[in-house]
């Protein structure tokens, strides 16, 4: 391995500074004396370097000195990517220790480290993996104040292998005085938790939510030298929500350190006011809520079927208000039109809440956005609340409707109200839009009446951030409703300052706050060419089976790309473009007498294997795969476009032409 002369000489110098602060030199003297009383002849032989090389290697100079010479990527080396970055520096440290980053000294950080876990039981028969074994990790994910950091995966075991630091700013950005120091008493004020989500990925690419948990950091503010370790125990979700999965060594450091630091007894009762005031909140927001539907059960007694969701359980098994999980959400320049947000949310993955045990009932688990977001895939209340913080991020007046699909199925989408009256719903796990003309009982018979051509029956209630409105009209029907929120004789709305006294991102609140949205770490190009690859071995291979020879056409391959990019704009934005141009050229590249068959298929996963045998189950792509007949000339495409947060839309195209044989 060559390196540049920049590199070698830097090498050369961290290796003196290292053999410096050893006191090598010193070392190497006193044995050079040593060897030459005890091994020199009167006849004054001379001394060669091997000589002193074998001296120093008795003496275990050159072991201790390798030991400490010691690349930071070591600890992590088992968790190299494909593309490691070039080491610029060695550090000497015991392997507990973690790397250190330089630090603006004008401001203040908390320095978490996971230190490794311990009592994850699932995995306690977990085979250690082989090497170059693919195997099940645990990735842990943090938001802080508007921070978000991934630790490396590690394999699935008892006690697994975590050992990430990450460095988390602490400021006052509310107070705009995010370059001033802050002091332990400030520090005390800022209630917002360090946010932990562990996601389990298995040998599939599957993500499973493991545990949720909320870490009150602020504990460190009254430890000693400004540090503290701490044995976090973490519960699991959903139905498993009281029992215990695993636990986290973690240590918390402040840097630069306190000049100093606050007593034990100030931490806990600033902890105990918030907690009581916060409880206060809610039991006042909990009685205004009974005065509300007992008020709203008066108006009909047919209202107590209708789907009024107040409270809704979030992923730790915790009842919070249906207006918290929303909040305006500005996706920076990730995303530039609500269309693109609706199908960015459409591509994240659908998965009902797991249930134990059978009875057809729906779990109740509304996601936390961290939770909703690194597991990249969730109920479709989580897509409704997640397009509809993105919609109001983009300053429309949206809502989430809740209400039933067709057979009575539970559904929530997203609504939103124009200037001009327009009420147009939006479905939230396929990005489809659809204005709502609602149809006048009262009309004569004679009178045409709009067909909807939206999936929705009935509807409950309709919240934002905001407001929270009980549909109380005669009929809870979808296509009779007039969505006129202004008429408290249509929609009884809540109050809007009770929202907000539990609702609204405060200093004492149990909302957890928004995570931002994270750019794409996915080439697209390199992804589409890998399905590409592995799908052209396995159409080769299934035919093999079936006796038949496979012939690729590169250049009919290529031609399909404008088919695919036109169909990923129509998702978007309900476009239509360029088919012209794409028929002009297969035309081109089908000689006369030959017939041409396509197949375009769309999937949000990567998964070539799985995605064939998808596609193999549709008699029209199974037509084209095992085509038979002369000069048969196979392609297939795959573009994958790529969305915040690492989704994706993958489109393939399968593609054959033949000689037509009568």
């Amino acid at each position: 391995m060559s390196l540049p002369p920049e590199k070698a000489s830097e090498l050369k110098q961290i290796i003196h500074q290292q053999l410096v602060k050893m006191d090598v030199h010193g070392r190497i003297r006193e044995v050079l004396a040593e060897t030459i009383r005890e091994e020199l002849a009167p006849e004054h032989q001379q001394l060669s370097t091997e000589d002193l090389i074998k001296a120093l290697r008795q003496r275990g100079i050159i072991d201790d000195v390798m030991k400490e010479l010691k690349f930071v990527t070591d600890v992590n080396e088992k968790e190299r990517t494909s593309a490691p970055k070039p080491s610029t520096h060695f550090v000497d440290r015991e392997r507990s220790v973690l790397k250190k980053t330089n630090i603006d000294p004008t401001r203040r950080y908390l320095y978490l480290q996971v230190l490794g876990g311990k009592a994850f039981l699932e995995h306690l028969q977990e085979p250690e993996p082989l090497p170059g074994q693919i195997c099940s990790t645990f990735t842990l994910c943090l938001h802080f104040r508007n921070q978000r950091f991934r630790s490396k995966p590690v394999p699935c075991a008892c006690e697994p292998d975590f050992h990430d630091g990450f460095l988390l700013e602490v400021h006052k950005d509310s107070l705009g005085d995010g370059s001033k120091m802050v002091d332990a008493t400030t520090m005390l004020s800022i209630c917002d938790p360090v946010h932990m989500v562990l996601i389990k990925t298995d040998t599939f690419g599957e993500t499973t939510l493991v545990a949720s948990y909320f870490l009150e950091w602020r504990s460190v503010l009254a430890a000693e030298n400004g540090i503290t370790n701490v044995a976090v125990e973490l519960l699991g979700v959903g139905t498993e929500s009281k029992v215990s999965v695993g636990v986290l060594n973690i240590r918390l450091e402040m840097y630069p350190q306190l000049s100093k630091t606050l007593s034990p007894e100030i931490t806990s009762t600033q902890f105990a006011l918030e907690h009581q005031k916060t409880a206060e909140k809610e039991r006042l927001f909990l009685v205004y809520a009974k005065q509300w539907w007992r008020e709203y059960l008066q108006i009909r007694p047919t209202h107590n079927v209708r789907l009024v969701k107040i409270f809704a359980q979030d992923e730790n098994g915790v009842n919070r208000p249906v207006c918290s999980y929303i909040r305006p959400l500005r996706a920076g320049r990730l995303l530039d039109t609500p269309r693109q947000a609706a199908r960015f949310v459409s591509v994240l993955g659908y998965e009902r809440a797991p249930v134990i045990g059978g009875g057809g009932g729906k779990q109740e688990q509304w996601c936390t956005l961290l939770a909703f977001l690194c597991r990249n895939k969730g109920d479709c209340e989580d897509h409704a609340n997640l397009l509809c913080s993105l919609l109001l991020g983009f300053g429309l007046e949206a809502f989430v409707c809740v209400g039933t699909k067709a057979k009575g199925v539970p559904h929530s989408w997203v609504m939103t109200c124009g200037t001009d009256g327009t009420i147009t719903f939006w479905e939230s796990l396929t990005g489809h839009r659809y204005i709502h003309r609602p149809i006048n009982p009262d009309d004569p018979p004679l009178v045409e009446q709009p067909k909807p051509l939206y999936p929705y029956r009935t509807i409950g209630c309709i919240f934002n951030h905001q407001k929270f409105l009980g549909n109380c009209q005669p009929s809870d029907a979808v296509e009779v409703c007039v969505f006129d929120l202004h008429d408290e004789s249509k929609w009884k709305p809540m109050s809007g300052e009770a929202i907000k006294s539990v609702c609204s991102p405060g200093t004492a609140s149990s909302v957890p706050p928004f995570p931002p949205l994270c750019a794409s770490t996915l080439d697209a190009a390199v992804t589409s060419n890998e399905i590409e690859v592995q799908l052209r071995i396995l159409v080769s291979e299934h035919r093999k089976d079936l006796g038949l020879s496979t012939i690729w056409d590169d250049h009919l391959s290529y031609l399909l790309s404008p088919a695919l990019a036109a169909y990923e704009l129509e998702r978007t934005t309900s476009i239509s473009a360029g088919n012209e141009e794409f028929q002009d050229a297969v035309r081109r590249a089908v000689p006369d007498g030959h017939t041409f068959k396509g197949f375009p298929i769309h999937f949000v996963y990567r998964n070539a294997r799985r995605a064939f045998a998808t596609c193999l189950r549709s008699p029209f792509c199974e037509e084209i795969i095992c085509c038979r007949g002369d000069q048969v000339r196979l392609a297939v495409r795959v573009r994958v476009f790529t969305y915040p947060e690492s989704a994706c839309a993958v489109w393939i195209m399968f593609a054959c032409k033949y000689r037509s044989v009568l």
